[in-house]
């Protein structure tokens, strides 16, 4: 068998290698931290490890993967280009950055990369809260171009995040107004209302907005937002402790429905 594909994805912090056939279904993935190839089949065995030859180190197991739960199935059935989990967080800024490079005003700091360097930072703080049973997705496209910067899925119920980098700056919040240092006030919560709207209704579930204000000196709220959640950075990790809301399978069924870029195209 030939043109075999091996891409490199990241799943609950560990990366995974795929190997793909020419029709872009999965044969097998090479788990680096378990030292595992698990076939899909023994019949594409000799080429699967043909394939992934450069990347295996030391002595790997190999075999039929663990039993599945009905959620890694569904992952499992889904095209590479179709599957979001692998998004980087702040990925669409990724590719924009890498088309265009040059900022619009060359004597200043091109803000896509600010706003980059937190939507990573933020990423990072949401992927370490799968430990304790969430599941976070980055850069989930919306029709229109449009992202959710974040999705997060867990026990206490889902979230759609959107990233503010206001470090250092004053900020005021008159819904749907968001006004950060001397800048012309935005209405940025409508925005979050919408995105969280067409997200509640991709999945069928409720999806709570979400504003995550990076390092501002100064919140001052003159009218409370009304169906949008207001956190900083050093307020997400806590949110693990919250539950109730959904168990662990419904967490991972969200979260399989969530990844397949085919539910965010009705929307």
């Amino acid at each position: 068998m030939s043109g075999l594909r091996v891409i490199p994805t990241w799943r609950h912090g560990q990366e995974w290698l795929y190997v793909c056939g020419d029709d872009g279904k999965n044969l097998a993935w090479y788990d680096r931290d378990a030292a595992r190839v698990n076939l899909l089949s023994e019949t594409h065995r000799a080429d699967v490890l043909d394939a992934l030859r450069p990347f295996i180190v030391g002595q790997v197991a190999i075999g039929p993967p663990p039993v599945p739960t009905p959620a890694e199935l569904a992952g499992l059935t889904l095209h590479p280009d179709d599957d979001l989990a692998p998004n980087r967080p702040g990925e669409a800024l990724v590719i924009a950055l890498d088309r265009d490079p040059t900022p619009q005003r060359r004597l200043r700091a091109d803000p896509r990369r600010k706003e980059l360097a937190a939507q990573q930072r933020v990423g990072e703080i949401l992927d370490g809260l799968e430990a304790v049973g969430w599941r976070a997705l980055h850069s989930v496209p919306l029709p229109g171009g449009d992202h959710i910067h974040h999705l997060l899925i867990g026990p206490g119920g889902l979230f759609a995040l959107h990233t503010l980098p206001v470090k250092g700056r004053r900020v005021r919040i008159g819904d749907p107004w968001v006004t950060v240092g001397r800048a012309d006030p935005q209405p940025l919560l409508r925005r979050l209302r919408a995105d969280a709207s067409r997200a509640s209704f991709a999945l069928t579930a409720e999806v709570r907005a979400t504003l995550v204000l990076l390092d501002p000196s100064h919140v001052e709220t003159t009218t409370a937002p009304r169906d949008v959640r207001l956190f900083t950075a050093t307020e997400l990790a806590p949110l693990a402790r919250t539950g109730g809301l959904l168990k662990p399978a419904d967490v991972e069924a969200l979260h399989s429905m969530a990844r397949d870029r085919s539910t965010w195209t009705r929307v």
